[in-house]
């Protein structure tokens, strides 16, 4: 789990309960069931009204990248590719084909099964490519549904507040109740400038983020990839990706 990630949140929502508390506020003032169901539901179906369900669903699953993001070490990548790159040079390219059937990612298994095959490497490369241009814009797509969220909240909280103003404005005659009404109308702009911008927003950055790492790493694979199936020296491949790597 990425650590900073959560403690990120939790320094984000708390800077706002804390300086809540600083200025006098109470914590429940900050509390509002039907302002958070205006902003929520409201954000939630626009999105739902905008994203086609499988783009939706899959956004559902990134999501997990932001505490449980994928590992890519360019360093072992590397010592992997040369690895394979020494096999193939004392036991020929069919030589790999043991270790393509232990791969589990697909990509990567679909790569080196290719070079098993014997198939050209500019070939090789122009499929791989493909895929990995694929995925990486579907994913994309994916994190788009977290920046749209976070262009929907604020507005939608201010619809919040305007339909809690509406109420406030029925009980004039009641001039004891008015501030506490509009103290609490205001909350669901809270809510959604709040929500857009230290949760929506952030994720949809993250998110992007983690997706063009990964896309880095398919790159590094897709280069060794190749120069393994032209037949390089290791030496000269560690150099290759080396030079291309991307370390965070």
């Amino acid at each position: 789990m990425d650590i900073f990630a959560l403690l990120g949140v939790i320094v984000a929502f708390a800077a706002i309960v804390v300086g809540n508390a600083l200025e006098g506020g109470q914590l429940q003032a900050l509390l509002d069931l039907p302002a958070l169901i205006i902003v929520l539901g409201g954000t939630l179906g626009a999105v739902v009204l905008q994203t086609p369900f499988k783009r939706l669903v899959h956004a559902g699953r990134l999501s997990q990248w932001v505490f449980l993001p994928p590992t890519h070490n360019a360093g072992e990548d590397i010592e992997r590719m040369l690895q394979w790159s020494r096999m193939a040079r004392r036991e020929g390219l069919l030589g790999l084909e043991n270790i393509a059937d232990g791969l589990h990612d697909p990509f990567r298994k679909k790569g080196l099964e290719l070079v098993v095959d014997g198939v050209e490497p500019v070939t090789i490369r122009r499929l791989l490519e493909t895929d990995s241009g694929t995925r990486v814009d579907y994913d994309l797509a994916a994190a788009q549904v977290f920046k749209s969220m976070g262009g929907y909240a604020p507005t939608i909280g201010i619809l919040g507040a305007v339909i809690g103003l509406i109420q406030v404005m029925g009980n004039l005659a009641d001039p004891d109740e008015l501030g506490q009404g509009i103290a609490t109308a205001f909350v669901a702009t809270i809510y959604g400038v709040g929500f857009a911008n230290l949760l929506f927003l952030p994720v949809a950055d993250r998110l992007r983020s983690l997706v063009l790492r990964a896309s880095n790493a398919d790159d590094l694979f897709i280069e060794g990839l190749v120069a393994i199936a032209e037949g390089e020296h290791p030496r000269s491949i560690e150099v290759r990706l080396r030079g291309i790597s991307q370390e965070d």
